[in-house]
């Protein structure tokens, strides 16, 4: 990725972090920021064949529990009080790198495992023109972006964590193939 896009997709991350954190109760921008989690790991492309994207992606998440959803004592509480993330992924094969920020919400089925959903943006350095190269045509540079995470906590700091999302401009642009990858991470918590 050239020094430039790098610079703008840097950019416009900070921008969607400071227009979130208009958003939030004046409690969650004086809060606790410290960074709760991290996720690294490697995904890969599930999309179509002529949507496919090869390589792998490096990706790496940041958490944070500004809103105290660690101490949320119903599942309305919960709700109520998602963490925060951000992170990117790095395509190794000259394909979409994606820089992302949104909300998430870990619910425990057992003292172990876990699911994790989440929402929020994401920007891009993709293809955004259906221009007859292969890979997804993507219409604009900043999408929405959800996943979906089952967990498994194999000690007090450290849980495997395997994962899906999926990124698209929901046709508020033409074209609008989107992003889909899976894969596996280990999370460390401090």
């Amino acid at each position: 990725m050239m020094p430039s896009k790098i610079a703008c997709l840097s950019r416009t991350v900070l921008l969607i972090l400071l227009a979130a954190g208009t958003l939030l109760p004046q409690s969650a921008v004086a809060a606790d920021w410290s960074i709760k989690e991290v996720r690294a790991g490697v995904l890969g492309s599930i999309q179509a064949r002529s949507t496919f994207e090869p390589g792998f992606f490096p990706t790496v998440a940041l958490y944070f529990d500004p809103l105290d959803s660690a101490n949320a004592a119903t599942w309305q509480d919960t709700i109520l009080r998602p963490r925060i993330h951000a992170g990117a992924t790095i395509s190794t094969a000259g394909e979409a790198s994606q820089v992302f920020a949104g909300f998430n919400w870990t619910v425990d089925v057992t003292d172990r495992f876990y699911i994790d959903l989440g929402f929020g943006g994401t920007v891009h350095n993709g293809d955004n023109e259906d221009d007859g190269s292969s890979g997804p045509k993507l219409g604009c540079s900043l999408m929405f972006r959800e996943y979906a995470a089952a967990g498994f906590r194999l000690n007090e700091k450290l849980d495997i964590v395997a994962s899906i999302d999926h990124s698209s401009n929901a046709d508020l642009c033409d074209p609008n193939d989107g992003i889909s990858h899976a894969g596996l991470s280990l999370a460390y918590k401090f």
